[in-house]
């Protein structure tokens, strides 16, 4: 493989298939804490529900991080290019308007991971949830503002 830019070799051999379920991440530009501020981790959220409500992909399960998000996801009808190119690009829009920043979000690039059916989705969405406690940000993942799952 040629030596690419690290958002370039996320790309690489990416294949989205409807119906399938992926884990998708991203960190915001430098891993900049922008989502500490938790009315702007909101926006986040708010985005996930939107791509849920158009019919783009089901969010099964969520969590935002001060400098980035963890989304468990059923995609429906569009490609995860896409999904991602529009939710980050959104967030960022509506970041800049509440905050006064302006300027990039998002470092370039998402990594994705495809599960098969048979893996414990459950046992996934709990990892994405636990991120908080993992962090040390919480003691109890109940203290933790920005996460959902459909199991809870």
């Amino acid at each position: 493989m040629p030596d690419l830019p690290a958002s370039h070799r996320l790309r690489a051999g990416r294949y989205a298939e409807p119906n399938r379920i992926y884990l998708l991440t991203t960190n915001t530009l430098d891993r900049k804490p922008i989502f500490a501020d938790f009315s702007l981790g909101r926006l986040v959220v708010h985005q996930f529900r939107r791509a849920q409500n158009v019919g783009l992909a089901k969010s099964l399960a969520w969590v935002v991080m001060p400098d980035h998000f963890h989304w468990l996801i059923e995609l429906e009808n569009c490609s995860l290019r896409r999904l991602m190119r529009e939710t980050k690009s959104l967030i960022a829009r509506d970041v800049n308007e509440c905050s006064g920043r302006s300027g990039p979000l998002w470092q370039q690039g998402f990594h994705d991971r495809a599960l098969r059916r048979e893996e414990d989705l459950v046992k996934m969405a709990r990892y994405v949830v636990a991120n908080p406690l993992r962090a040390g940000l919480v003691e109890k993942l109940g203290d933790y503002p920005l996460w959902d799952a459909i199991w809870v």
